[in-house]
């Protein structure tokens, strides 16, 4: 670490930040609207240090956007949804899924449309997006999302609203039946793992979403007229395998809060130590100079094995045990 007294003697070149740029889409916050499509906001002034300003405003040209919103011929309309993975915007409307490039935050594109039953909301992780729409939890590769469509794969829920990803897992939001947890170890061939219902006392979730604190991992639901739920899916006092990579959940409700209203959508914690989007793009600004982390590219090349043949690495729900 270099002194500020040094520093100052330092030519400017040296004293650059060394990092990858930041991409322009983080400068945005993006609201998918019923009526209107998707609205673009500036967010920009918040991070600036001047409290005189922090002002919202959308961002989309007016003249080439009608009440600077995007929705072009209606494909918006009736949008319910959104998920931001990479460069692109996922938005599911009454009747399809909406994927909108992002990479000018200014100038969103359209680069696909895909027919669902009602779909409600996706969840992204790596190369699968997982929709939830009349018919249940339905899968799609994403790797290519110009190209991405739904081939059929499928669980069948009756009532499912919204979704959450987590590891190996898919938590759906059930409604009168709970929370399902579907395995999607393999994307293209999930199962249903098991409904949890706490006896019938969750009848009515929306919204599930998955955190970590300490060794354990617990599920927090907006459980309609219920209220918030909390349950505890992993425990190390409980589950010797608590410490795999993703074991089998046991839900156990282990506590309610009563809201003033119906409990309908549930804030998702904050990632830890998260520094690329999906596309490789940089997302934080790390603490030395020249630090940054892997590029897309840089990461595949971390995640094969290096005997010759690529594969991917593995891990296991069930660590070997080493003992004295």
């Amino acid at each position: 670490m270099v002194d500020p007294e040094t520093a100052r003697k330092l030519p400017r070149e040296k004293l650059l930040n060394e990092e990858q740029p930041i991409h322009p889409l983080y400068a945005y916050l993006y609201v998918a609207d019923k009526f209107e499509g998707l609205i673009v906001v500036n967010a920009a002034t918040l991070l600036d240090g001047d409290p005189l300003n922090n002002y919202l405003k959308r961002q989309l040209d007016e003249k080439r956007y009608p009440n600077g919103a995007f929705n072009p011929e209606g494909a918006l309309t009736g949008a319910n949804n959104i998920t931001i993975a990479g460069t692109n915007a996922y938005i599911t409307t009454d009747r399809e899924l909406v994927i909108v490039s992002l990479d000018d935050p200014v100038n969103p594109k359209i680069v696909n449309r895909i027919s669902f039953k009602h779909p409600r909301a996706i969840a992204i992780q790596f190369r699968y997006g997982f929709v939830v729409d009349d018919e249940g939890l339905k899968v799609i590769d994403v790797t290519s999302p110009d190209r991405a469509r739904f081939d059929g794969v499928l669980v069948p829920l009756a009532d499912a609203r919204d979704v959450y990803v987590a590891r190996t897992n898919a938590y759906v939001a059930a409604g009168k039946d709970g929370v399902a947890i579907v395995d999607v170890k393999i994307p293209d061939q999930p199962r249903l793992d098991q409904v949890f219902n706490a006896g019938g006392q969750l009848n009515d979730t929306h919204q599930v979403k998955i955190a970590m604190t300490n060794a354990s991992l617990f599920a927090y639901v907006a459980d309609g007229k219920n209220g918030m739920r909390v349950l505890q899916l992993t425990s190390p006092e409980t589950m010797p395998e608590y410490a795999g990579f993703s074991p089998r959940p046991r839900p156990t409700l282990i506590a309610t809060f009563k809201t003033k209203g119906e409990a309908l959508a549930i804030s998702k914690p904050l990632d830890r130590d998260r520094a690329v989007d999906e596309s490789g793009n940089q997302v934080s600004v790390f603490g030395r100079r020249g630090a940054r982390p892997f590029t897309y590219d840089e990461m595949l090349r971390m995640l094969r094995t290096n005997d010759g043949r690529g594969d991917w690495f593995r891990v296991k729900d069930k660590p070997r045990m080493i003992t004295d």
